[in-house]
């Protein structure tokens, strides 16, 4: 895991080495094990490197292939590359490390554009091929992996984070009126390729984008399941669809301890972090070390849940460590939390990460996670009755169910520099789940959930707070391979049992009853979810004292409304807010966006 950044110029000026050099100074908490640059006439590449796959100077970034007139910067992990190094060398290649890396500079001189396809893993991938003079940007089928652009007259900048773009300097920060539109609908996601910021955008998952030296580009998508019936599964229960189910899983947790450097779990008690133990236990792994936080309790809300995390660690022997943190430690985490983000990020359990991280990253380097999860076993609430609606009312059922405000209401909320004239966010929305393909309206919901939604929010949420300690995390749930199963599946097996029925199918088999039957519980963090006591505070002071000299994000008399009643700040999934009001200006105040 590593941070990664660069510039190519088309007007035929020299890249900027200085901008370069500040982006990955940007990214230091990324890769604090090295850092290194690397220029071409055009083409100036960056580096800062988090040291898991070989940790020789070997595996040091910018990798170079003279022979094959290859440079390539990458963050993130291939997990098949064993295999894909011994089928390249097969193939008359030969290699100079034991890395990751290298094997994807090999597979692109192999396989050209089309090397994604041979990727099993979480990457984001800036290649400058010298020959054909173009710079090859990819990103992850998921998009674990973030890839931030930017782009004038004359030249582009990408990076792993977005203030490190910040750092080069020369970036349009105006607030993007549709992506405030965006952030204020669906519980502060901005999804690819916008950013909140004009200046800004994302490479979208599941993409390639191809630049040539003249500042000419082209983008494709590689990948992206159907979410249709496959004639290969017609005769298949509830059995088969477990036992596959399981063995996807099985597969994907197994790929994810590639590394040199021990790998531990994010525990938080949940059915999916539990999962992950139990079948790393059933695998043979011993002295796994397993990591939980938990705040205080406020007004009967529990802060943790270490009695469900207590009870998988005893059940299968890991070196278990509770981290517990008191209230006031929360203002605190809540500003070095903003800091970090690589965006806004409006939930309530983005300061439990980054926490959770700090603490972790002093053990271990690796650890894997439950993220996903829900997005692709279906496991929201909103998802149940999803199943039951037909198809040409996904977009009404959808919207009602997630959207935190309508448009109507963002017409009250935005300030008058900001307001659109037509709903961005629900149109968005309808066009997705109106394309081609998903057989159910839940289909065509879980496809956006997964597609659009998941990328920009639990799984920003961890690699931004993780990577702000050099912690690499990987996500089982989100295999290539598992999620393309799953979107084959039957909806009815999907929902099944209040959700993640195949799932929870799949844990009958190795976890306690205990764990499979507790109610679905969320990340506590009492203090955000109600927003009071010092963190109101912070909230409060950051409303009333906007930055100077950007016209107002938001109508005084409605902050003050969410002010004077709490009730009304509550929003759809319980999110609150007056929290996102309040996190997106103390994000811009932050990062010193004017």
């Amino acid at each position: 895991m590593c941070g990664i950044g660069g510039e190519a110029r088309f007007d035929g000026t020299t890249p900027d080495a200085g901008a370069v050099t500040r982006m990955t100074d940007a990214m230091a908490s990324r890769g604090p094990d090295g850092a290194g640059l690397w220029r071409d006439d055009w083409v100036f590449l960056g580096h800062r490197r988090l040291t898991v796959i070989d940790l020789s100077d070997a595996g040091s970034q910018p990798m170079v292939r003279a022979d094959l007139g290859l440079s390539l910067v990458f963050n993130g992990c291939v997990y098949n590359y064993p295999e894909l190094r011994e089928q390249l060398r097969a193939a008359g290649h030969t290699f100079h490390s034991t890395s990751d890396t290298e094997v994807i500079l090999v597979a692109y001189a192999q396989w050209g554009e089309d090397f994604v396809d041979h990727l099993v893993g979480m990457f984001a991938v800036g290649l400058v091929d010298r020959r054909r003079r173009r710079l090859v940007l990819a990103r992850d089928r998921l998009g674990v992996k973030p890839l931030y652009l930017a782009e004038t007259a004359g030249r582009l900048r990408f990076a792993s984070t977005l203030p490190a773009l910040l750092a080069a300097g020369a970036v349009d920060t105006d607030i993007d009126p549709v992506a405030l539109h965006h952030y204020l609908s669906w519980h502060s996601i901005v999804p690819a390729p916008r950013t909140i910021l004009r200046g800004v955008r994302k490479l979208p998952p599941a993409t390639v984008r191809v630049v040539e030296a003249d500042g000419r580009s082209r983008e494709r998508v590689y990948w992206q399941p159907d979410y249709v019936r496959s004639t290969a599964h017609t005769d298949w229960d509830a059995h088969d669809w477990r036992a596959a189910i399981g063995a996807g899983l099985r597969t994907a947790v197994a790929r994810r301890l590639v590394a040199d450097v021990p790998v531990g779990v994010l525990l938080s008690g949940g059915l999916d972090s539990s999962l992950i133990v139990a079948l790393l236990a059933e695998a043979g792994q011993e002295q796994l070390r397993t990591f939980s936080i938990g705040f205080d309790s406020r007004d009967g809300e529990a802060g943790d849940e270490f009695h469900y995390s207590d009870l998988v660690a005893r059940a299968y022997g890991t070196d278990h460590q509770r981290i517990r943190l008191s209230n006031d430690d929360l203002v605190p985490a809540v500003r070095r939390t903003i800091a970090a983000m690589t965006e806004p990020m409006g939930s309530h359990d983005v300061v439990a990460f980054h926490l959770l991280s700090e603490q972790v990253a002093q053990h271990v380097k690796v650890a894997q996670s439950g993220q996903g999860a829900d997005e692709v076993f279906a496991g929201y609430g909103y998802h149940q009755p999803l199943a039951e609606v037909p198809r040409a009312q996904a977009a009404r059922a959808f919207t009602d169910a997630f959207f935190d405000r309508d448009h109507a209401e963002l017409t009250e909320v935005v300030g008058p520099a900001y307001a659109l004239d037509v709903d961005a966010s629900g149109e968005l929305v309808g066009a997705d789940l109106a394309a081609a393909g998903a057989d159910t309206a839940l289909d065509a919901v879980l496809r956006l959930d997964t597609h659009r939604m998941l990328p920009d929010d639990p799984v920003k949420r961890v690699d931004s707070m993780s990577m702000a300690w050099g912690l690499e995390v990987r996500t089982p749930f989100l295999d290539q391979d598992l999620v393309a199963l799953a979107a084959a599946c039957p909806p009815e097996h999907k929902v099944a049992q209040g959700g993640k029925g195949v799932l929870k199918e799949v844990a009958r088999q190795v976890l306690p009853a205990e764990v499979i039957e507790r109610p679905k519980g969320y990340f506590p963090v009492p203090a955000l979810r109600n927003v009071d006591g010092a963190v109101r505070d912070l909230v409060v002071d950051a409303l009333r004292a906007p930055t100077p000299g950007r016209p107002a994000l938001f109508r005084p008399e409605y902050v003050a409304r969410l002010l004077a009643d709490p009730r009304a700040a509550r929003a759809a999934a319980g999110s609150n807010k007056l929290w996102q009001l309040g996190l997106l200006e103390l994000w811009l105040q932050t990062h010193g966006i004017r």
